[in-house]
């Protein structure tokens, strides 16, 4: 959120001299439901407590509706069957009858996002290393973005699960262009979208905004939605499929002892974190299946058998060879920005 302030403040900068080509939509407070749920003074905003839902989980799914409803308007101009594909897709939000306040927040935020050439997704971890998710066709739009941020994982997928927030902006233009393809042309990224992981819970301080927000701005400049020449963009670390990263499971139960932090490099075999048993001071070591960057990990100390143990690497398995991202953060110094 104090990214979004920082935001802000060079947003009006760029306004007042004219150099806004478009429409920004900042949301400076996304999640105002979870912001004011609190269980004996720690925060507890993932989840609703009314409901259990995630308010960054099951967003609407537009693909499957939108098609019966835009087959009879798609002709053979990209641009013009992009407009036809966002007239319906608000119409289709306006439709949606919320059965609670999280269900109307979601429609509210989608609302907002739904028409946008570009969507950013900004979200805190526990403790990490500042991160980047996005889809697999993607990958070269934000590459910039992740050099001018210094991310640490850089992380695509072709669809990850539950319908979060920016693949509900994104995602269904692919299924849209795949599911029409040969007879009407429709462009796969008419909406760029990525969530941005900006450190973890306790990084606050304003130079780390500002220098964050300067790198929004700065990607703004490259993708045309913000006039002026960008600074230029450090070589970003190499992306990663979402399917090479390891949550790191506890085989016992106990105090937690990281060997790791993230940014840490990460190697197969290499002991990662230490469970302590207090009663018998039994030691389990958990060591890493795949080498990597560390990204992220627990602020909690305590661990439950058979529960994540809170660490994360991104690594080379699955379908990918490539490695994490080995580079340092070098943060130097949208049209939609939708932080949350």
């Amino acid at each position: 959120m104090l990214v979004a302030q920082a935001l802000a403040a060079k947003l009006e900068q760029l306004e007042q001299g004219g150099h806004i080509a478009g429409e920004v939509v900042l949301v400076p407070m996304a999640n105002p439901i979870g912001l004011s749920q609190e269980i004996q003074g720690s925060a507890f905003g993932r989840f609703a407590l009314a409901s259990g839902k995630n308010f960054n989980r099951d967003f609407r799914s537009l693909a499957d509706d939108l098609v019966p409803r835009i087959e009879h308007r798609l002709g053979m101009d990209p641009a013009a069957n992009t407009r036809v594909v966002r007239d319906a897709s608000r119409q289709l939000l306006q439709e949606w009858e919320p059965a609670d306040e999280a269900e109307a927040l979601k429609r509210l935020l989608q609302t907002l996002a739904v028409d946008a050439d570009l969507v950013l997704d900004m979200h805190c971890d526990l403790e990490a290393a500042v991160h980047l998710y996005t889809g697999t066709p993607q990958v070269e739009a934000f590459r910039p973005l992740a050099g001018y941020l210094g991310v640490q994982a850089f992380l695509t997928s072709d669809s990850s699960t539950g319908t979060p927030f920016e693949e509900a902006a994104s995602r269904f233009w692919a299924k849209l262009a795949d599911h029409f393809d040969g007879r009407f042309p429709i462009n796969k990224l008419a909406c760029l979208a990525a969530t941005l992981e900006l450190r973890g819970q306790g990084e606050v301080s304003r130079e780390l905004a500002e220098r964050d927000a300067t790198a929004i701005v700065d990607f703004l400049r490259v993708t045309g939605h913000v006039d002026g020449e960008p600074a230029p963009a450090p070589v970003p670390c190499k992306d990663t499929p979402l399917e090479g990263v390891q949550p790191v499971t506890a085989r016992a139960s106990g105090i937690v002892v990281f060997d790791k932090a993230p940014g840490d490099w990460v190697v197969t075999g290499e002991r990662v974190a230490e469970i302590v048993d207090p009663l018998t001071d039994e030691r389990t070591p958990i060591e890493a299946e795949v080498t990597g960057r560390c990204f992220a990990r627990t602020n909690r100390r305590f661990a439950s058998k058979g529960r994540g143990a809170g660490i994360a690497s991104a690594g080379a398995r699955s379908r990918s060879r490539q490695e994490a991202c080995s580079r340092p953060p070098t943060c130097s110094p949208a049209s939609r920005c939708v932080p949350r």
